[in-house]
């Protein structure tokens, strides 16, 4: 049964928030306006958390705390949600993922860009995802946060572009791409494989996040290195 949530108050700063999200979607071509669908969502606004940083609290002592850097906009699916049948493509399990990462001499720590944006959703499923807000109503034409199903078919995604790679020099995890060799010239070898198949589907990465020819990194909380599985400190 469709529904139509109304638009939450929001304070003058969480207000200037969305409207700078909705106009920087617009101007992509994420979302666009609409005004008469059966189903509008209400939007929201959540913290956008750092890193472990560590700070002094009242009482003068140094604890690890994690600092909001800024504001994440996100809209409430809940009642859509409810009423979509679920998708159940698996996710990896992580700790077999983990064993098949560790030991290897080289790594390149790949991040897609805007991950779920850069699906496309079916017209005739697109008036669904209508939100409202101070500014209007509008639905997304690409896949945006918080629908039930975004992650399994994220992955789907994922494991369709990369299906004879994975597992051989890279593990897949939503939009986290970790490829690896046993040498720098095979990781090498295996990360210019890996971004060919991203230009021929073309599978956007973030390049400020992207890490190329390291002897470590942190995958899911843990570091990944020729030593093995070691559990990140800053996440004690």
């Amino acid at each position: 049964m469709p529904k139509r949530d109304a638009q939450r108050r929001l304070n003058p700063n969480m207000k200037e928030v969305v409207r700078k999200e909705v106009m920087k979607l617009l101007d992509v071509g994420i979302i666009y306006p609409t005004s008469d669908s059966k189903w509008v969502s209400p939007v929201q606004v959540v913290p956008k958390k750092s890193g472990i940083t560590v700070v002094k609290n009242e009482a003068n002592e140094l604890v690890p705390t994690r600092v909001t850097t800024g504001w994440r906009v996100c809209i409430d699916y809940r009642k859509l949600n409810t009423a979509t049948s679920k998708d159940h493509f698996p996710l990896p399990f992580i700790d077999q993922m983990l064993e098949r990462l560790a030991g290897h001499s080289h790594y390149c720590f790949l991040d897609g860009y805007s991950g779920y944006n850069q699906i496309a959703i079916a017209p005739e499923d697109q008036e669904k995802t209508t939100f409202t807000c101070p500014f209007g109503t509008f639905a997304y034409r690409r896949m945006p946060f918080g629908l039930c199903n975004a992650p399994a078919t994220f992955q789907r995604c994922m494991m369709s572009i990369f299906s004879d790679m994975v597992e051989r020099f890279i593990e897949v995890f939503m939009d986290d791409f970790s490829v690896f060799g046993d040498s720098f010239d095979q990781c090498l070898h295996n990360l210019s494989k890996v971004l060919a198949r991203c230009e021929q589907t073309n599978l956007v990465l973030n390049w400020e996040k992207c890490h190329f020819m390291v002897n470590q990194g942190i995958v899911l909380g843990h570091v990944m290195s020729s030593k093995g599985i070691e559990v990140d400190k800053a996440k004690d």
